[in-house]
């Protein structure tokens, strides 16, 4: 069969392909792609004729253009995966190398501002998709891939199919989230909006499913209405479940699991922004004797 896409060059097709065997992510093939041409304007000719001083000289270039160490790093992974696998050149990175990505701590909601935010969001179908996200702490794109199956009442579990890294779980179900994901479902189904096998959290076509860019818009009008002065996303709801959950003394392995995460490392830095945590925590100034 013909895969072949009108006005692209060989070496793309080629490099496209590679990345469809492997199964990889829109996402992240758009990003390789993005990365190899990057390489192409700095060069100013083909990309695979680089040499390693070349790319050693363009990761230099992108230093001193600011760039973050994030997008960085991912350029380089791009790269990489373009020489070794498209190209056959896999030494040629051998002058690169990624760059540590400095440590940041999340910004967490408290309880309070977790509830205000979700109580000034007045579409109850993004209230409730909102509610999901902190009450079972998925990310956004797992929220919107929820369909009404996905819901299991009698072991009180909701399933994440393909979640990051393409795997498998269940989140927790509370019977307070159950109450809410039922009225919303009874609102939604009398209105011809929600189908019995359809995705929970339908778009404007109920055969659609929302869009991570229409829950992300919801988030900041309901953190701008509750007069939520930080910085909140949609992930900021999963930041909050994690480190409330720590706060309740709820052992890490067991938010691990529930996250998702394949390190303790990442749900670790949750023990940092548990302010419950660190107020247990006597301080050697509080146990110094008296002059």
């Amino acid at each position: 069969m013909n895969r072949s896409t009108p006005g692209v060059t060989p070496l793309r097709q080629r490099m496209l392909e590679d990345m469809h065997l492997r199964k990889l992510e829109p996402k992240t093939q758009t990003c390789y792609v993005r990365a190899v041409r990057r390489l192409a304007e700095y060069l100013g000719r083909s990309p695979d004729t680089a040499t390693a001083e070349e790319l050693r000289l363009f990761q230099l270039h992108l230093v001193d253009q600011g760039t973050s160490p994030i997008t960085l790093n991912a350029t380089l992974t791009g790269l990489k995966f373009f020489f070794g696998v498209t190209v056959g050149r896999g030494e040629v990175m051998s002058k690169t190398s990624s760059v540590r990505v400095p440590q940041t701590l999340p910004v967490v909601l408290s309880r309070d501002e977790v509830a205000r935010l979700i109580g000034a969001v007045t579409n109850l179908k993004h209230q409730t998709a909102l509610t999901v996200a902190y009450g079972a702490g998925l990310r956004a794109g797992e929220v919107i891939a929820l369909k009404v199956g996905d819901i299991d009442s009698q072991r009180m579990t909701l399933r994440v199919e393909q979640g990051k890294g393409r795997k498998d779980r269940y989140a927790m179900l509370s019977p307070l989230l159950l109450e809410r994901l039922r009225a919303w479902w009874r609102v939604a189904h009398a209105q011809g909006k929600i189908f019995h096998k359809g995705w929970l959290f339908p778009g404007l076509d109920p055969m659609d499913p929302l869009t991570a860019r229409q829950l992300n818009r919801a988030i900041l009008a309901g953190a701008n209405a509750a007069g939520i002065d930080k910085r909140v996303t949609m992930h900021s709801l999963r930041h909050a479940f994690a480190t409330h959950l720590l706060e309740q003394k709820v052992d890490i392995r067991v938010i691990q699991v529930l996250l998702g995460h394949k390190k303790l490392e990442t749900t670790s830095i949750y023990t940092h922004v548990a302010t419950a945590v660190l107020r247990e925590v006597v301080s050697p100034l509080d146990v110094l004797p008296t002059p």
